[in-house]
C-alpha cells in the first residue's frame, strides 16, 4: 500500500514486511498522521474570510414622463333627484268622495279626471242661479221696454223729465242685476266643474290621500293626490361656497377655462355604482348661500326616458365644469391610494426613487387627473413601485397605456 501525505509517497509494504507487530504500529501511526494533517487542512479552509456580498440587482420598472395637457376638470358631487313639475291634486269644493278613478302609481295625461266629488249639491246651486239669472233677465226686458216708451212722450212734455229718468235708472239697476246673476251662474257651473277632480299636468299620479266616502274641503285644501312629471328630471347639488371661490379663483388666474353654464355636462353614478346613461346639462345655478349648509345650490336637467331615475333618491354626479389648459394626468396604477392621502414614486434626476404625494381630481377614462404635486417633467412609476424603496436606485423603461374607452371630453 503506497500512502501520499504532502509530496511525499510512503510505501508501507516494502518498509514495513506484513505480518510484523512493528509494521502493524508503524501503519497505525501513518494513518493518524494522515488524519492529523486532514483535520489541520479543513480547519485552515474554514478559517478562510468569505467574500463580502454583491449589490442587490437595481429593480426594472416602468415610467411615464409627465406631460402637460388638457384635462377635464371634473368635480364629483352628491345629488338628490327632484321632478320637473310637481302637482298637488287637492280639493277646492266641499263634498262626499264618490269614486277613485285612476290607478294609484300610473302614468296619467293632463286633464285626465282622477276623482269624483258627489255633485248633487253643486248641481243644485247652479239650478237656483240660473232661476236667478232668468228672474233678473225678465226685470232688465221690462225696464228697457218702460223707457223705450217713455223717450217719445218726454220729448212732447207728455211725461216729465223726473219719470223718464226713473225709468232709466230701473233698466240700468236692471241691467246691473242680470249681470250678477250671469256671474253667479258661471261660478255656480265651476264649482260644479270642481266636483271632477282633474290633474293640470302630465306624469306619473301618486298614492291616493282619500278615499271613497271621505269628506273633502275647499277651506281646507284637502289633499287627494300628488302628480309628478318625471321626463325629464332635475337633480340639484349643493357645492360649498369655498369650493365656488376656488373655482372663480383660477378661473382669474387663467388656470381653468369654463364654458356656458348650460354647456357644462353631467354624467349620473346610480346608488348601486352603475353608471346612468343620459347626459345632462346644468341648467341653474343659485346666486345666494344656504346659511346652515354653507352651500349654493346648482341643478341639472337629464333626460330620463326609462323613469329610472325617482324624485327622492341619491346620486353621485360628475360634473365637468371645464377644462385645464396645462393639466396633468396619470395612468391609475400609478397612485397609491391610503386611508388619508393618495401619493405616487416618482424617479429622481441621479436615478434614485422618492414617494411624493399628490392631490386627485376626477377619473378620466382610465387616468387619473391630478389637482397638485405633479409638474409636467416628472417621472413616475407606473408599474413596480411595489418592490422599491425609498432611496433605492432604478433602471426605468417606457410604459405601454393601455388603450380603453374614455368618457367625452368637455365641451
Amino acid at each position: 500500500m503506497t500512502i501520499v501525505l504532502g509530496s511525499t509517497a510512503v510505501d508501507t509494504e516494502k518498509r514495513y514486511p506484513a505480518g510484523t507487530d512493528t509494521a502493524k504500529a508503524r501503519v497505525g501511526s501513518c494513518w493518524r498522521r494522515i488524519a492529523l494533517a486532514l483535520g489541520v487542512a479543513g480547519v485552515l479552509a474554514a478559517c478562510k474570510p468569505k467574500p463580502p456580498p454583491g449589490p442587490p440587482p437595481t429593480p426594472e420598472v416602468t415610467a411615464i414622463v409627465v406631460k402637460g395637457t388638457e384635462v377635464p376638470n371634473v368635480i364629483e358631487l352628491p345629488g338628490r333627484i327632484e321632478a320637473v313639475r310637481t302637482a298637488e291634486v287637492r280639493a277646492r269644493v266641499d263634498g262626499i268622495v264618490q269614486r277613485r278613478l285612476y290607478q294609484e302609481g300610473s302614468d296619467v295625461r293632463a286633464g285626465a279626471q282622477l276623482f269624483e266629488i258627489d255633485p248633487r249639491d253643486m248641481r243644485a246651486a247652479l239650478d237656483a242661479a240660473q232661476a236667478d239669472l232668468r228672474r233678473a233677465e225678465a226685470a232688465r226686458v221690462n225696464a228697457a221696454q218702460v223707457v223705450n216708451r217713455y223717450e217719445p212722450l218726454v220729448s212732447r212734455k207728455a211725461i216729465s223729465a223726473q219719470e223718464y229718468d226713473a225709468a232709466v235708472s230701473t233698466l240700468h239697476q236692471a241691467e246691473a242685476q242680470a249681470a250678477q246673476a250671469h256671474a253667479s251662474v258661471d261660478r255656480a257651473r265651476l264649482q260644479l266643474s270642481y266636483t271632477d277632480v282633474t290633474t293640470p299636468i302630465a306624469g306619473r299620479a301618486g298614492r291616493a290621500q282619500v278615499t271613497e266616502g271621505a269628506l273633502v274641503s275647499a277651506t281646507g285644501a284637502t289633499l287627494m293626490t300628488t302628480v309628478e312629471q318625471l321626463a325629464p328630471i332635475y337633480v340639484t347639488f349643493a357645492p360649498s361656497s369655498s369650493s365656488i371661490l376656488d373655482m372663480s379663483a383660477r378661473v382669474h388666474a387663467g388656470l381653468l377655462r369654463i364654458p356656458q353654464l348650460n354647456d357644462v355636462e353631467v354624467h349620473l353614478i346610480l346608488e348601486n355604482g352603475a353608471a346612468y346613461g343620459p347626459t345632462g346639462h346644468l341648467d341653474f345655478a343659485d346666486r345666494t348661500v344656504d346659511p346652515t349648509t354653507g352651500g349654493q345650490t346648482i341643478r341639472a336637467l337629464v333626460p330620463n326616458p326609462g323613469q329610472v331615475l325617482l324624485p327622492g333618491q341619491f346620486v353621485r354626479g360628475r360634473i365637468y365644469a371645464g377644462v385645464v389648459p396645462n393639466g396633468v394626468r396619470i395612468p391609475q396604477p400609478a397612485v397609491q391610494l391610503s386611508d388619508k392621502q393618495a401619493s405616487v414614486t416618482v424617479i429622481n434626476p441621479d436615478g434614485t426613487a422618492s414617494i411624493r404625494e399628490v392631490e386627485l381630481g376626477g377619473l378620466d377614462g382610465s387616468d387619473w387627473v391630478i389637482n397638485s404635486g405633479l409638474t409636467p417633467g416628472d417621472k413616475v412609476i407606473v408599474d413596480g413601485w411595489q418592490k422599491v424603496q425609498p432611496g433605492q436606485k432604478v433602471r426605468a423603461k417606457a410604459f405601454d397605456a393601455p388603450a380603453g374607452p374614455s368618457l367625452p371630453a368637455q365641451k
